[in-house]
């Protein structure tokens, strides 16, 4: 990680030494963490974490590994317990660091390091400490050289308990995921509209512990404000609480989860020579050549290459944007048209306009304008599909 100059170099020596002595590959890399903390805008530990566990996962695809093993011990455990209860946390966050987390397993959790230290005293073996592991100006340092030793002189068992306690918590978190999944069955519905998902209000109301559903139905979306979100079920429509990368909206009757939009999305500009226009992960416009009037449906568009300014562009709606649906009379603008068709915010939010020039040619996904369709007399057609 570049963080501890020399110190560090020794321990890559060493470990190195060592896989020679053991024959076993030595693999090894750098990272330049203070740039990365700049970049993100994240703690020197954190950046640290994510930095090697993103090579780790190279490294397992790159070896085809069955696993890979951290060192991790109890005292490790205990210190993450501490910390997670002092921040605040969920049932999840005081069950400790897993045993076997997907390819990670931990096969020394279970003993103390003095357990550890001890063994390797009697097998003759060398190890050395990190250097940083005595810096407490990290919130880690401090309960390991603080809190902890505290805690030992006055409950001498403390990690033997510890072990024991981790396990009915491990249990009784196992048995609220089951709840939760039997919960998420019912009432947690996909809506591909807003490429999110919608829960019933009455449905969470009606638990005797809506509060902690909330907790573990929303926390892998980002979500901390806990109580802002308890109080957006009784909240008029339209109340918005937001995470990092996601949206909660109170709307009539549900809760609506889903990604943030980014209201200033560049518009995107379509050649006249494109056959594939993505729009995002999960959304693409597929564009033919072709000559054939046929029903247009809300997938599928057909229209005259001659009514069309090219490039055209794909953008998000505005307010006065209007437009001449197809089987209607006169023009009408987006934000009726929205009304009537009863979008939600989000559905609004998520919605493309096919525009040529500053005219709308289609509100896609739904109606097109009659201004731009093939006709008998036209030559030169256009099939856009849109994909989802």
């Amino acid at each position: 990680f570049q963080l501890r100059g020399i110190s560090s170099n020794g321990d890559q020596s060493f470990v190195k030494k060592l896989s020679e002595q053991w024959k076993v590959p030595f693999i090894t890399t750098e990272f330049n963490t203070k740039a990365y903390v700049e970049i993100h805008k994240t703690s020197i530990q954190l950046a640290a974490r994510e930095l090697r566990y993103k090579w780790f996962a190279k490294m397992q695809q790159l070896y085809n590994l069955d696993a890979i093993a951290t060192a991790h011990h109890a005292d490790d455990n205990l210190e993450t317990f501490l910390i997670n209860l002092s921040r605040g946390t969920g049932l999840e966050g005081l069950t400790g660091i897993p045993e076997i987390n997907g390819i990670y397993v931990r096969p020394i959790l279970p003993f103390s390091k003095e357990a550890i230290i001890s063994y390797a005293k009697e097998e003759g073996l060398q190890w050395r400490e990190d250097a940083s592991n005595s810096d407490t100006k990290y919130l880690r340092n401090q309960y390991r050289h603080t809190v902890i030793p505290a805690i030992k002189e006055a409950q001498p068992k403390v990690l033997h308990n510890f072990n024991a306690t981790i396990s009915y918590l491990q249990q009784s978190q196992s048995i609220v995921k089951a709840y939760v999944l039997q919960f998420k069955d019912a009432y947690w519905e996909e809506d591909p509209a807003i490429n999110g998902y919608k829960i019933a209000v009455k449905a969470i109301e009606k638990e005797p512990q809506s509060d902690i559903l909330l907790f573990e139905l929303l926390k892998s979306y980002g979500f901390t404000a806990w109580t802002d979100i308890s109080k957006l079920l009784k909240a008029q429509s339209g109340k918005k609480i937001f995470s990092p990368t996601h949206t909660l909206l109170k709307d009539r009757t549900h809760l609506l989860v889903y990604p943030k939009i980014n209201a200033l999305v560049e518009i995107i500009k379509i050649d006249k020579s494109a056959q594939q226009v993505v729009l995002t992960t999960k959304e693409s416009l597929k564009i033919t050549d072709t000559a054939k009037k046929e029903p247009n449906t809300k997938t599928n568009v057909f229209l005259d290459t001659n009514t069309l300014v090219f490039p055209l562009s794909v953008r998000k709606w505005k307010e006065g944007d209007y437009f001449y649906p197809e089987g209607m009379s006169g023009k009408k603008k987006i934000s009726k048209f929205f009304k009537d068709e009863k979008f939600s915010m989000p559905q609004k939010s998520a919605t493309w306009l096919l525009c040529s020039g500053d005219k709308i040619v289609w509100v896609i996904g739904y109606r097109v304008d009659k201004r731009f369709l093939v006709s008998q007399e036209s030559k030169d057609g256009l099939k856009i599909e849109f994909k989802k």
